[in-house]
């Protein structure tokens, strides 16, 4: 499913989309039906645009709408911000697959690649 007018986007704040990349990985249960995608973001824009305490969760969000996780930590590396760690969770299968659609989009966008271990 190809959309032709990809806007398919990650925000830590408001209104200001993440330039950065994150490498992603995904966990499922053995049954499918519950998993988790851990999203890594080195060094991203965000970190150097908030002020304390700024950053209360990620935002993806496509032509089908928002999905919100609060699961957001900060990294640090010598007493300074150096990375984003987020962890978006599915309880089943349809949250799962309208995850897939938001990855498949945005890894259109930003000619990313998928692999599996």
């Amino acid at each position: 499913m190809t959309s032709k007018n990809n806007n398919a986007t990650i925000q830590f704040l408001n209104g200001i989309s993440e330039p950065v990349v994150p490498e992603i990985r995904l966990t499922r249960s053995r049954d499918g039906k519950t998993g988790q995608a851990f999203f890594t973001f080195e060094e991203p824009n965000a970190l150097s645009s908030v002020k304390d305490g700024e950053i209360k969760g990620m935002k993806m969000i496509d032509e089908e709408g928002e999905l919100n996780t609060r699961e957001v930590k900060a990294r640090f590396l010598n007493g300074v911000p150096s990375a984003i760690e987020a962890t978006y969770v599915w309880k089943n299968e349809t949250d799962f697959q309208r995850f897939m659609r938001f990855a498949q989009r945005y890894a259109e966008k930003n000619g990313m690649g998928y692999s599996e271990k």
